[in-house]
């Protein structure tokens, strides 16, 4: 039971990655009027390791806390977590989530979520302009092994 209960809360990870939205354009495909390109630079997320310890009774096994901060308007390049299982829970504000072949998902304080080993994590992103989004991310990992890989 306390197995279960450390497995469940123990993976999260809020790498959570980038993707813009688009917006369609009331011209026609063939239209040949200028427009200016505006980069848009969003800032990243950091990453604060709280607790790393090997798992007792499971040989080659490790546990990693961290708290991921979003700035507003931030997000996460795409990323794995390698053979990780993740567990992340929305510690403040609100986050976008989407793992390649799943609908992207929204996420508010208090809601958590899981990220099987091997998950491409294609969207991670502060759903606010203006407010932080923190998420509390576990790792259950093979020992050495990195926690976050960008695409």
């Amino acid at each position: 039971m306390i197995a279960m209960r450390i497995a469940g809360g123990l993976l999260a990870v809020a790498t959570l990655t980038a993707a813009t939205a688009c917006a369609t354009s009331a011209q026609p495909a063939n239209a040949r009027t200028p427009t200016a390109t505006v980069a848009s630079k969003h800032p990243t997320e950091t990453l604060t390791p709280l607790l790393q310890q090997n798992l007792p009774d499971v040989k080659g096994k490790t546990f990693t806390s961290a708290v991921v901060n979003f700035p507003p308007n931030a997000r996460a390049k795409p990323h794995r977590h390698g053979e990780a299982f993740v567990y992340a829970y929305v510690l403040q504000g609100s986050v976008r989530s989407e793992l390649a072949g799943k609908p992207v998902t929204a996420y508010h304080q208090g809601q958590n979520w899981v990220e099987p080993p091997g998950a491409h994590h294609v969207l991670t992103e502060n759903t606010s302009r203006t407010k932080p989004a923190k998420l509390l991310v576990v790792f259950v990992s093979d020992t050495g092994a990195k926690l976050k890989v960008d695409d």
